[in-house]
């Protein structure tokens, strides 16, 4: 949690960061969804910390993990059903060492 919200923090004070939302779900589900100006902006932010330092505890701590990108028609968050149906149709998940029924099995748990 305490990761999320900093990568949170960070991404709102990034440059090319055109507005982020987080939301908590089941347990301890946490989802971010954010839109940028361009690729460029995006993989800057990736690349620095806190979300660099906080990525690689994705592995041994979560038991889910799916992340996908797409572009949108105008520059502001859309909401999270569309990000959820996004999510379902291109999602990618993630490899975690100790992987929950739904994401061994390949499914994308969105509730």
């Amino acid at each position: 949690m305490i990761h999320a919200s900093r990568s949170q923090k960070q991404a709102v004070s990034s440059p090319g960061c055109l507005g982020v939302t987080a939301r908590k779900t089941r347990g301890l589900a946490f989802w971010t969804l954010s839109v940028w100006t361009d690729e460029a902006a995006l993989r800057s932010y990736l690349a620095k910390s806190p979300h660099r330092d906080a990525m690689p505890r994705l592995h041994p701590w979560c038991n889910e993990a799916v992340t996908t990108h797409w572009h949108v028609d105008a520059p502001t968050l859309p909401g999270w059903t569309e990000a959820t149906n996004q999510l379902l149709q291109t999602g990618r998940l993630l490899r975690v060492k100790h992987p929950s029924p739904a994401q061994a099995a390949g499914r994308i748990n969105t509730t």
